[in-house]
């Protein structure tokens, strides 16, 4: 973030050096930093089986995706898969109720929520729909 902020105001005219030292950030790391962004990430190849096996799997996640994924050769933890499926770019379903919380007739606005509830037989699944 730090850095992101030296290259705005280095832009404004503000110099590096002085910038730098307000910020308390080294030079040759706000450089470092600049020139690791201008270089596009690799593409890695667990990544792209995890993507494809997510899509072939219908949207599985955790255990049931690593399942799907060490079928195909390529073997990872629970904390590996779940740091790459962080940078892949999921559908976001579009916010229709767009905070309008007074519904005008009944029926025309459902909310639901769903939570994980570990008991000592394993985890239990509470969904949650409220009259409104």
């Amino acid at each position: 973030m730090s850095f992101q902020l030296v290259e705005q105001l280095q832009q404004k005219a503000v110099r590096v050096n002085q910038v730098c030292r307000v910020l308390d950030v080294s030079r040759s790391g706000y450089y470092t930093a600049r020139r690791r962004a201008q270089v596009p990430p690799a593409v890695c190849e667990a990544s792209v089986h995890l993507k494809a096996a997510f899509a072939a799997s219908g949207g599985a996640y955790g255990r049931r995706l690593r399942t799907a994924v060490a079928s195909r050769g390529i073997v990872m933890g629970l904390y590996r898969l779940r740091g790459l499926m962080r940078k892949h770019a999921l559908p976001i379903s579009p916010n229709v109720l767009n905070r309008q919380f007074n519904p005008t007739r009944p029926n025309q606005a459902w909310v639901a929520d769903i939570t994980y509830i570990r008991t000592r037989s394993g985890w239990l699944y509470l969904a949650v729909a409220p009259d409104m």
